[in-house]
């Protein structure tokens, strides 16, 4: 599981039937500090989650498997909203 931050949504008017219905989210990638680490990225929303929400999500197959259908090319999901992060100092 990576987090991410949600900074808009994706909307795509046409789409595979099987992410027909499912909200596309961009998410910028974070590292262990809260900072951007990467470019942003597509992924289907599973949780609902809006502008601004930090975020759990995933990639690769598993990101499909999140989805009602397991057969669909999804290589982000969204799977988590954080409402509390508590990091322990090293």
């Amino acid at each position: 599981m990576k987090i991410g931050r949600i900074t808009g949504t994706v909307v795509s008017t046409r789409k595979l039937e099987s992410l027909e219905g499912i909200k596309l989210l961009l998410v910028q990638p974070l590292d262990d500090t809260l900072q951007n680490s990467g470019n942003p990225i597509v992924a289907c929303d599973t949780v609902q989650a809006g502008k601004g929400d930090l975020v759990i999500y995933e990639g690769g197959r598993e990101a499909a498997l999140a989805l009602d259908n397991w057969y669909n090319p999804a290589d982000a999901a969204v799977i988590g909203i954080i409402d509390q992060l508590d990091q322990v100092e090293k």
